[in-house]
C-alpha cells in the first residue's frame, strides 16, 4: 500500500498508509491526519488526495510553503521516492511496502506558526509567501461552474476537491477519447480555487490555454475539458 514516512533530520518518526479514495491532511493542529508538532508548520499546512490511480499533494496556503524535492509547489502529482518538505520535517512518499519504527514524541503543540529563517529555507524560497489562512470565512464567495457546452445548469464547488473526467465516479463527467479517467481537479483553497491537471493525453484548457500543472481560477474563466465547456464564477 502507498504510504508516507514522516521524518525529522532523516530519522523516521511515523509511517502513514494512503488509502485509495481518501484524503489525508497535514498540519500542526490535532484535527489533522498527520500531525507535525512544530512551530514552523501551519495549523492546516497541506493535504494529499487520492485521485484516480495516484495521489495529489496540495499546499493549503501555508505560511512557510510546501516543497517537493526542494522545489516549492502549490500542488504536485506524487511519484515514488518524492521528498515533501513541511516546515523542518520531511514526508517521504513510497509505493513500496515496509514498516518504520516511530521515534519519541516531539514537543507540545503551540498556537501560532513560527516563520522559518534558516539558511536552507532562504535558499529554497524567496520572500513572496502568502499569509497563512485558517480556512474559508463564512462570508467568502462560493465558486460555481456554469455549463457553456456539453451540459446544462450550474455546479456549486462546495467540496474541497472536485474531480473532472470520464470516470463515472467523477463529480463532473466528460467524454472524449483522449480525456483521462480523472482529467483535472478543482481544489478549494482558503482564498481561491485552483484547477490542476491530473492525467490524460488531452490537457484541460483555461481561456484557450492548456494547463500543464495548476492555475488559480479567476472570475469568468472558461474551462474546456473534453466535450464540456464551463465558465467559473463566484456568488455570495
Amino acid at each position: 500500500m502507498p504510504k508516507v514516512i514522516l521524518k525529522f533530520k532523516h530519522n523516521p518518526i511515523q509511517s502513514y498508509d494512503l488509502a485509495t479514495g481518501q484524503s489525508v491532511t497535514i498540519g500542526r493542529l490535532e484535527d489533522n491526519d498527520i500531525v507535525i508538532e512544530n512551530l514552523a508548520v501551519s495549523g492546516h499546512h497541506a493535504k494529499i488526495d487520492s485521485v484516480g490511480d495516484g495521489f495529489l499533494l496540495t499546499d493549503l496556503q501555508s505560511k512557510n510553503g510546501c516543497f517537493v524535492n526542494e522545489k516549492m509547489v502549490a500542488s504536485h502529482w506524487l511519484s515514488d521516492g518524492d521528498i515533501v518538505s513541511v516546515g523542518k520535517h520531511t514526508l517521504e512518499f513510497s509505493l513500496k511496502a515496509g514498516e518504520q519504527q516511530p521515534a519519541a514524541s516531539q514537543s507540545a503543540q503551540r498556537d501560532q506558526t513560527m516563520v522559518m529563517d534558516t539558511g536552507r529555507y532562504r535558499d529554497l524560497v524567496d520572500k513572496s509567501l502568502a499569509p497563512e489562512g485558517a480556512g474559508a470565512t463564512s462570508g467568502q464567495p462560493v465558486g460555481m461552474l456554469s455549463y457553456l457546452a456539453g451540459g446544462e445548469g450550474e455546479v456549486e464547488l462546495s467540496r474541497k476537491l472536485v474531480k473532472i473526467g470520464k470516470d463515472a465516479a467523477s463529480d463532473i463527467v466528460v467524454s472524449g477519447l483522449t480525456v483521462g479517467s480523472t482529467s483535472a481537479t478543482i481544489s478549494k483553497r482558503p482564498k481561491n480555487y485552483v484547477l490542476s491537471y491530473v492525467a490524460g493525453l488531452s490537457k484541460p484548457k483555461v481561456n484557450g490555454k492548456a494547463v500543464k500543472q495548476s492555475v488559480p481560477l479567476n472570475e469568468f474563466d472558461v474551462i474546456e475539458i473534453g466535450s464540456v465547456k464551463l465558465q467559473f464564477f463566484t456568488k455570495e
